[in-house]
This record gives structure tokens, C-alpha cells and sequence, in this order.
């Protein structure tokens, strides 16, 4: 069994509770962890036999375009893409960074950490 991982994807997007966060938009940084089995893979040096990690992060880019409220929301579509798009991924852990969200002061991030 392995992790494969990708971290530190940036994007920007329209997510959040308040009227102007879903107009003026903001950054947000994602970790997506893939538990997949890359044992064919390993002997074969054959894209096909893992996850390509290309698809997971277009497939990502798409779901950071639809506004969302919630980051559990966001999380929650991302996971239940990845399960229908990717049968060969056992588990999948994302962590969604809303970074310097409109709190009334200086916060680097606020995130979500969520599994299937």
C-alpha cells in the first residue's frame, strides 16, 4: 500500500459565508493524500496501473470553481469526485487552507481537515 500525495496546490476561488468573499474571492491551498495500491505499478513503470496525479489536480481545479459556503462543502465534493472518478483509491485525506480569511484580524489560514 501507498500514499501518494499532493500538496501545496494553490488556487483561487470564491468560497465562503460572507456576500464579498463569494465576489472579491480569495486563496486557498489544498493536500489531497491517496491511499492506493501501486504494487502493478511498481513492476510495470506504467501510468495506467496508478493514479494520475495530473487528472486528480484538473479534477480539483473544476470542483474549487463552483462556490461554496462551507469548506465542508468544498472538501466533501472534492472526496465524493475522487471516489466515483478514481475506483482504484482506497482512502483519500484532503486538507482545504482558506488563507487570510475576513476574521477582524491576522490570521494566516483557517482549513478543514477531512477523510472518506
Amino acid at each position: 500500500m501507498s500514499t501518494i500525495s499532493i500538496e501545496g496546490m494553490e488556487f483561487f476561488a470564491y468560497h465562503g459565508c460572507f456576500a464579498e468573499e463569494q465576489i472579491i474571492g480569495t486563496k486557498f491551498s489544498i493536500d489531497l493524500f491517496l491511499e492506493v495500491d501501486t504494487s502493478r505499478a511498481e513492476l510495470s513503470d506504467d501510468l495506467k496501473d496508478t493514479v494520475n496525479y495530473q487528472s486528480v489536480f484538473e479534477l480539483i481545479k473544476e470542483e474549487m470553481k463552483t462556490k461554496s459556503k462551507l469548506l465542508e462543502h468544498v472538501g466533501r465534493r472534492i472526496l465524493d469526485k475522487i471516489e466515483n472518478s478514481f475506483p482504484e483509491v482506497i482512502k483519500a485525506k484532503i486538507k482545504i487552507r482558506k488563507l487570510n480569511p475576513p476574521l477582524g484580524g491576522k490570521i494566516d489560514f483557517v482549513s478543514l481537515k477531512l477523510e472518506n
